[in-house]
């Protein structure tokens, strides 16, 4: 199975998720824009397997249970689930904001966990979403947490789009943001990926990979709290390494 197969395959599951009925090889072949005899191929290998069914005859296929299995026991092994989360659920209960633990794949931050905020109004994104290293609260704790060798190599081919009118685009700019996050201990973001979004973060060293703890929600609720929320990451930060 070549790279663009296993995309097919994920982009077939994600189209499933998205619609939430059956499909048939047609719909799903368009959903991810695959000719329909290659999609036919993946959809009856994911059906020898068992993870897909015929509703029946030309109503459509739809996922068996076997993908959500597995993905159950893949969660329920976590290592990073029993030493992250329950911190991170007290941090949430504490501040009542999005609690988001995130790592660097190349130049981007991926959302390994995101636990919702308490209030109505909260910033919600899914697990597995991708946020620029320049423009996020995570990212930018994850880029200022590298080595400087590093951290220049990146630096050096990364390019920094404009995402919002408040996105940092100069290098120049955006390392003068990331000494500033050093000399503090976090790192912090007022609208520069999302309009009124404002998040806090800070890295954190555990088992020998970094990874980056933030708290995000409405510019408007985070500024009064900044500090508090500042110093209750720090105390995580403290606690996680610690028991590294």
């Amino acid at each position: 199975m070549n790279v663009k197969t296993a995309g097919r395959t994920l982009d077939l599951f994600e189209a499933f998720a998205r619609e939430g009925k059956p499909l048939s090889l047609s719909q799903l072949a368009r959903a991810i824009d695959a000719p329909v005899s290659s999609c036919f191929g993946i959809v009856r290998t994911l059906e020898a397997r068992g993870y897909l069914y015929e509703v029946k005859a030309r109503a459509g296929f739809y996922p068996t249970k076997l993908l959500f299995e597995h993905a159950r026991a893949i969660a329920s092994r976590d290592p990073l689930a029993e030493r992250f989360v329950p911190l991170l659920e007290k941090l949430r209960d504490q501040t009542g904001e999005t609690v988001l633990l995130s790592k660097r794949v190349d130049r981007q931050a991926v959302y390994l966990a995101v636990l919702d905020g308490l209030h109505s109004i909260r910033y919600s994104p899914k697990v597995g979403e991708f946020r620029p290293l320049h423009a996020s609260a995570s990212g930018k704790a994850l880029l200022g947490s590298l080595a400087p060798a590093l951290r220049n190599e990146l630096l050096e081919g990364m390019k920094l789009p404009r995402v919002t009118s408040r996105t940092i685009t100069s290098r120049a700019a955006l390392e003068a943001d990331l000494e500033q996050g050093r000399a503090r201990g976090w790192y912090v973001t007022h609208g520069e990926t999302v309009a009124d979004l404002m998040a806090v973060a800070v890295p954190v060293a555990a088992s020998g990979e970094i990874y980056s703890v933030a708290l995000a929600g409405p510019m408007q609720r985070m500024e009064g709290a900044l500090k508090r929320h500042a110093k209750l990451l720090a105390e995580l930060r403290a606690i996680l390494e610690d028991h590294a």
